[in-house]
């Protein structure tokens, strides 16, 4: 049975009632390449701090623990970045349970910088008074180790669903903005991004609701 669906509009509502329940809480946003998870998360944090304040919400994406290119190209994965096994899964966790935790004057997480195609270590700071952290990542709601325990840490898993040719279409755009002739963008987006996808879509049964992208 799929998960209840609502709008950006009521997303970014109940992330506003999260944000004043009185503690912190770390919102994850799963879901297949291109679906929209970064769009999504930052109308959230826009949102979430306009009605509250700035600094309310912050958004730390799980893309900052890709493993960095020289990695990959020893571990022979450079031609299937984005894959499961292309990210520090176990950094990531204990970054989320740092999060929950709440307990530290400043928690500073990596960013990903798409121009260089890099991590980015120590860019995003999560300072002790924020309320809401949203997170956005493919595989939130994998149930191999380690992503499995990040079930018990959110306070809520959302999932961007929307239509496949629209969510192909976006990753092209995004190749070729990175540099990507049309053949190339699209040959990454079906044959690479496209095995990740077919991953991620049956996670959807594990969200606690669904939000239409």
């Amino acid at each position: 049975m799929l998960p209840p669906e609502m709008s950006v509009d009521d997303a970014v509502d109940r992330a506003i009632r999260l944000a004043t329940d009185g503690q912190r809480s770390v919102l994850g946003i799963a879901g297949a390449p291109g679906a929209g998870k970064s769009t999504l998360a930052r109308r959230i944090v826009a949102g979430v701090d306009a009605a509250l304040g700035a600094g309310t919400a912050v958004q730390v994406p799980m893309d900052g623990f890709h493993l960095a290119n020289t990695a990959l190209d020893a571990l022979g994965r450079h031609d299937r970045k984005g894959a499961i096994d292309t990210f520090d899964g176990d950094g990531y966790v204990a970054l989320v349970r740092r999060l929950v935790a709440g307990d530290e004057a400043v928690v500073w997480a990596p960013d990903f910088d798409r121009r260089v195609d890099e991590p980015v270590a120590g860019s995003i700071a999560v300072p002790q008074r924020t309320r809401l952290v949203v997170s956005e990542g493919n595989y939130l709601l994998d149930d191999s180790g380690p992503w499995a325990a990040l079930a018990d840490l959110f306070t809520e898993t959302w999932f961007c669903a929307v239509d496949d040719t629209v969510r192909v279409d976006r990753l092209v755009g995004r190749h070729m903005r990175h540099g990507r002739d049309h053949e190339a963008a699209r040959t990454w987006a079906v044959e690479v991004d496209g095995v990740n996808a077919v991953r991620v879509a049956p996670t959807v049964i594990r969200a606690s609701r669904t939000v239409r992208t």
